[in-house]
């Protein structure tokens, strides 16, 4: 019981702020546009939880298979440490990708149906992170990707299906999007920064390794300042009430003075989660903001 609470601990710490943050900023970015659509805000947020879920149930199953977890740091993984089979961890996440692909054939039968190209799309990459005879998350662009996906299509895809037009609210979601999708990165690069002395030994060559340690530090604070920056376009294209959003930096500067000092090891742990909580609060400070204007 301890090792599976230890389990579903950790993945809070991954799925939780980048399921749950493009939604709600999102949806804002909608509600400030005067279109948004409650219940396609819902489906929104069943697509990206899912895949969330999904992504993690891969990534545990690929990543144990191929032994890469066998000396892991961080929080449990289910396959790595026997606490479940390779086939059940499989399953859980084909069946979270299913769950994802009926909310989103529901969005896409009353919205358009070309979104559904995007719904396999994500699918695919979720799966082929870590799976497959060449993974792209041992290759060094698992960053670009969670950029990508759990950043700009999540935000912007959220924000157009609600109001089914582009102008300038679609360039404010874009701009949310590179917020929340910065953080959603440097959740990725710490936990990366951890894990550089057992990938390495293990040939996951992941963006930190490529890096080396002290650029991935460097790299990390840069992230930071992008989604900061972003705040303020988002700002510029809106309403400067979105500053709020300049309130994530209470938590992503303590996470970036540990990154910086040069912790390392399980001393990292506590990034992830100050991380998290610095960009659930851009997109729920920002999407305040938003709201009031």
């Amino acid at each position: 019981m301890a090792t599976a609470k230890h389990w579903i601990a950790g993945a809070r710490l991954r799925t939780l702020p980048a399921a749950v943050a493009p939604v709600l900023v999102g949806t804002a970015v909608a509600v400030y546009d005067d279109s948004s659509v409650w219940w396609k805000a819902l489906l929104a947020l069943v697509v990206s939880l899912a895949l969330q879920v999904g992504v993690n149930y891969a990534n545990d199953y690929s990543d144990g298979i191929r032994g890469t977890d066998d000396e892991r740091v961080g929080p449990l993984r289910l396959v790595g440490s026997g606490l479940a089979t390779p086939a059940a961890v499989k399953r859980a996440a084909f069946l979270s990708f299913g769950v994802a692909a009926v909310a989103g054939i529901a969005l896409a039968a009353t919205t358009a149906w070309w979104l559904l190209a995007v719904g396999a799309v994500s699918v695919l990459a979720a799966w082929f992170y870590t799976g497959g005879s060449k993974p792209y998350g041992y290759l060094g662009l698992g960053e670009v990707m969670v950029f990508i996906f759990f950043g700009l299509v999540a935000v912007v895809g959220t924000t157009w299906v609600q109001t089914e037009r582009w102008g300038d609210i679609g360039w404010a979601s874009v701009a949310a999007g590179t917020g929340v999708g910065a953080l959603a990165c440097a959740i990725l690069v710490a936990n990366n920064l951890r894990d550089i002395p057992t990938d390495t030994v293990s040939g996951k060559i992941t963006l930190a390794v490529r890096l080396g340690d002290r650029r991935t530090r460097g790299f990390y604070a840069v992230l930071v300042g992008v989604s900061a920056a972003a705040v303020v376009v988002l700002a510029a294209l809106t309403s400067w009430w979105a500053l709020l959003g300049l309130g994530f930096l209470l938590p992503a500067t303590r996470a970036a003075r540990i990154v910086l000092g040069g912790a390392g090891g399980p001393a990292l742990i506590p990034v992830l989660q100050q991380t998290g909580i610095a960009e659930l609060g851009w997109a729920v400070l920002a999407g305040l903001g938003l709201v009031l204007a």
